[in-house]
């Protein structure tokens, strides 16, 4: 049997395989990726305020839940709530898969509205004069009893987007933007 022969026999056996598994329901083909629930749980640290529920329960996300979180993970100083981007929570539920952890997540920052972003930008280099946090991509997070080195080397393992380290402050910051590291 000569190579040409294999590589076309290969192919077809290939093309055979896609016809049969086209014929199979999308609802047997979908079942994997849309069923489940994903929890998450928050405790702002600034405003004391918690919150905890499933934001996303048989292939839906949960619109009531959302809300909540987002009043949770609102700008405190200027009492306003912006929706923070769905890929920010499934991020953060990846993470905790990571870690094998399903204790709240202390926020130290979330949504910043622009005016306070600026005014921490005018005190602190560390802060982004164009910050992820303004358009509820971003958060500061702790998690009790796991050092924020863990979580640094957690977060940059899934290579979802920005994670920034600040030890001496306690903290993490994940963004769903670019892949990058700093701190």
């Amino acid at each position: 049997m000569t190579i040409e022969c294999l590589t076309r026999r290969q192919i077809l056996l290939g093309l055979s395989g896609v016809a049969v598994a086209t014929m199979l329901p999308n609802t047997a083909q979908a079942s994997r990726s849309t069923h489940g629930v994903k929890n998450l749980h928050f405790y702002n640290r600034h405003t004391g305020e918690r919150s905890q529920g499933s934001f996303w329960v048989d292939g839906q996300y949960q619109a009531e839940t959302l809300s909540e979180f987002n009043q949770v993970l609102r700008d405190h100083r200027q009492n306003v709530a912006a929706p923070i981007d769905k890929r920010l929570f499934e991020y953060l539920h990846k993470l905790q898969l990571t870690l094998d952890n399903q204790d709240e997540i202390h926020v130290i920052s979330a949504y910043r509205s622009p005016k306070t972003n600026h005014m921490l930008a005018s005190k602190s280099k560390g802060v982004a004069k164009k910050s992820y946090h303004m358009k509820g991509m971003a958060m500061d997070i702790a998690i009790p009893g796991v050092s924020t080195k863990n979580l640094r080397d957690a977060a940059e393992s899934l290579k979802l987007g920005g994670v920034g380290f600040y030890p001496r402050d306690g903290f993490v910051h994940i963004d769903c933007g670019p892949v990058r590291r700093w701190g």
